[in-house]
């Protein structure tokens, strides 16, 4: 499924876009080049859920947790990270087994770790502020 995004307006019908197609799948892995708007995204679909804290990007600390409505949202970055141990040292598995939403950015690093089943959404920069997101399911 494609959606093309021309402000940073729409990015909310997009983020539910996501959410509709998603369904029950909690885990979500963020592709696109630096700067194409992951972190950007993420906030939005926080929002959608109904996040009420300050949604930032976890590039230091790894993870970020947020909660809406009774549920958990966790939001990785795995960019900064050297080695796949680091994945292992923050115990991942607790994380994407939970059942609770988990979203990842840079899951190329971390590829081997994702469950059989996630949704792909990639982002890809068409200018300043359009987008264009591709959602996809793991087979």
């Amino acid at each position: 499924m494609n959606i093309e995004v021309n402000n940073l307006t729409a990015l909310g019908s997009a983020a539910q876009a996501l959410l509709n197609f998603s369904g029950p799948e909690r885990i979500i892995v963020f592709r696109g080049d630096m700067g194409a708007g992951k972190t950007t995204f993420i906030k939005v679909l926080c929002q959608e859920l109904g996040v009420k804290d300050v949604v930032t990007s976890p590039t230091f600390s790894i993870v970020n947790e947020y909660t809406a409505g009774g549920q958990t949202i966790y939001h990785f970055d795995f960019y900064r990270i050297k080695d796949i141990r680091e994945a292992y040292d923050i115990g991942y598995e607790e994380y994407f087994y939970s059942g609770d939403f988990c979203f990842i950015e840079w899951p190329e690093r971390i590829e081997e770790l994702l469950p059989a089943h996630y949704i792909t959404v990639t982002i890809t920069a068409r200018g300043t502020e359009e987008r264009t997101f591709s959602f996809s399911k793991s087979s």
